[in-house]
């Protein structure tokens, strides 16, 4: 009696309650999963897979413009943060506005009728075009349907109605001026600097190691990560030729201008943001989900494709777009990845 009460209490676990004790039996083992993880497939594709590396990168405007003045008193100067466009007040000296016309070169002497055929007179006729004053050739020559245009300019802009335009009456800049800083006050002269600024049009600049400067090709495709993370694409527009060593650098690096489109939101001029490079490219490949890939022993992969185990070949690793590039499968096949 007492062996039999032995074998049946081996086959029981006493569950203590609130009211008591009672028995369960459990003479069968207890089931155990042999699931692996959840699973999921996905298309082999061909596509363009590039190799592609991070850097850091400064936001910042093209361009570095000064504005210098003639010594007549300044009476208004525009607001830091403004940009100034073709026709607009750039500034004020003696109560009278100093607009902006856009040129490369900056004004050196009166343009008047009589004066030497010149590229000043050129840039000056191409602004009264483009500023609507018919009539006018554009040339290098201060003819007399360039003395009316000037006229007609000078009297919209309430300037004095002379058909010359004096040295100071306007400033030439080769684009709108976007205002970064005063360098002289209000009631002081112009005989100097009176402003600075740079371009309108956003760019990123990189310094980067003149190593690194090989795949870096002006035209090429860069993704800019903004401080709100957000992302524009962008292309490279100049890499210098020369290699600097900018301050704070301990070797000389050189730097790399990153064109955006459109404006940047409200990122701050020299905020930090982060690019991505394109170091190699290949169009046109069969590419799987990185996370397709199974490791076996030799440095060699596989993928799991419709079913079956498929020794495959690796080329270039995109990771910002989690693909591959593989030989070995078929276009359309399904590789196994996980799920989720």
């Amino acid at each position: 009696m007492r062996r039999r009460t032995v074998v049946f209490l081996t086959g029981v676990v006493l569950v203590a309650g609130a009211g008591g004790a009672w028995a369960v039996l459990r003479d069968e083992p207890v089931p155990v999963s042999t699931e692996g993880p959840a699973t999921a497939t996905a298309a082999v594709i061909r596509t363009d897979i590039a190799h592609r590396r991070q850097v850091n990168g400064t936001l910042t405007y093209a361009g570095r413009y000064q504005v210098l003045g003639t010594g007549a008193t300044i009476t208004r100067l525009p607001a830091i943060g403004s940009t100034v466009t073709r026709g607009r007040t750039l500034y004020e000296a003696a109560g009278r506005r100093v607009p902006l016309l856009y040129g490369d070169r900056p004004a050196w002497r009166t343009l008047a009728l009589g004066v030497s055929d010149g590229p000043d007179v050129h840039q000056l006729e191409r602004n009264l075009r483009v500023l609507g004053y018919r009539g006018v050739t554009v040339d290098r020559h201060f003819s007399l349907a360039t003395y009316h245009a000037v006229r007609r300019w000078q009297h919209d802009t309430r300037l004095p109605v002379t058909g010359s335009v004096p040295l100071g009456q306007a400033v030439f800049l080769p684009v709108a001026l976007r205002v970064t800083g005063h360098d002289a006050t209000v009631g002081g002269a112009t005989g100097g600097p009176v402003l600075h600024g740079t371009s309108a049009t956003p760019i990123v600049e990189v310094r980067l190691d003149p190593a690194q400067v090989v795949n870096a090709k002006k035209g090429a495709r860069v993704v800019v990560t903004l401080p709100d993370g957000g992302r524009k694409n962008g292309r490279i527009a100049e890499v210098s030729p020369v290699a600097t060593t900018a301050q704070g650098e301990e070797r000389p690096s050189v730097t790399v201008a990153i064109r955006l489109p459109g404006r940047p939101g409200k990122a701050l001029d020299r905020a930090l943001v982060q690019v991505t490079l394109t170091s190699e490219e290949r169009k046109g490949v069969l590419a799987v989900p990185i996370v397709a890939l199974l490791a076996r022993p030799g440095g060699t992969f596989a993928v799991t494709a419709n079913g079956r185990l498929a020794p495959v070949e690796v080329g270039l690793f995109d990771e910002l777009a989690g693909l591959v590039e593989v030989t070995g499968v078929a276009e359309g096949d399904r590789v196994e990845v996980p799920a989720g």
